[in-house]
């Protein structure tokens, strides 16, 4: 590949990340409710997802996924099950209400739960899965080699993780933290809502 073309590669690269979504509200909620080293593992595992993800569809993936009906049903319901989880784990929290900073602290989960969720986002975000199906055309040729493969998952690791980190750090920078949960369940809800709409977008083939 030519330096033009992944300097084009990483644009649109950034411009993914960028986007709202499910994973930017995974990233808001767990800096929300554990704050910032919570919000940067969740970030990292997002971008350490988002790599093999970019790895595999640069691969063949998005060929496999055109050809083969299985994979990409498979694909669609995991991700429909992985939102509809999160969607009713934010609406519970919702529902109960306003926490006092004990509670916060008692319910915050750990930095490797919050890694797993930002890595699980990214392997089956429905945003990422339609932008990869029609991401590589232009920069796949049939001789490219492993080398040029794995420099393609390397980059989109490195730009996802360091925007949503960049995300957790600045949200969790002076007291945006505090005033972020002091409405917290009302966030909460939101989110549980647009993962709800996320999820039937996806089992509707809207994505």
């Amino acid at each position: 590949m030519t330096p033009e073309a992944w300097v084009a590669l990483a644009t649109v690269f950034i411009l993914g990340a960028m986007s709202p979504g499910p994973s930017l509200a995974v990233i808001l909620s767990n800096t929300m409710s554990g704050g910032r080293r919570q919000g940067v593992a969740t970030g990292i595992g997002h971008g350490i997802g988002f790599g093999i993800y970019a790895f595999l569809a640069a691969l063949g993936l998005a060929t496999a996924l055109s050809v083969h009906d299985g994979a990409q049903l498979a694909l669609r319901w995991g991700g429909v099950a992985i939102l509809l989880w999160l969607g009713a784990s934010f609406i519970r929290s919702s529902i109960r209400g306003p926490k006092s900073h004990e509670e916060l602290s008692r319910e915050t989960p750990s930095d490797f739960t919050g890694f797993i969720q930002g890595f699980m986002i990214a392997l089956f975000n429905p945003k990422i899965l339609a932008w990869m199906l029609a991401l590589y055309a232009p920069f796949i040729e049939a001789d490219v080699s492993i080398d040029t493969l794995l420099g393609m998952g390397a980059l989109g690791m490195v730009i996802d993780g360091s925007w949503y980190v960049a995300v957790a750090t600045f949200l969790s920078s002076g007291d945006r933290i505090n005033r972020l949960r002091s409405n917290a369940h009302i966030i909460d809800g939101c989110m549980g809502v647009l993962m709800f709409v996320f999820a039937g977008l996806l089992a509707s083939g809207w994505f």
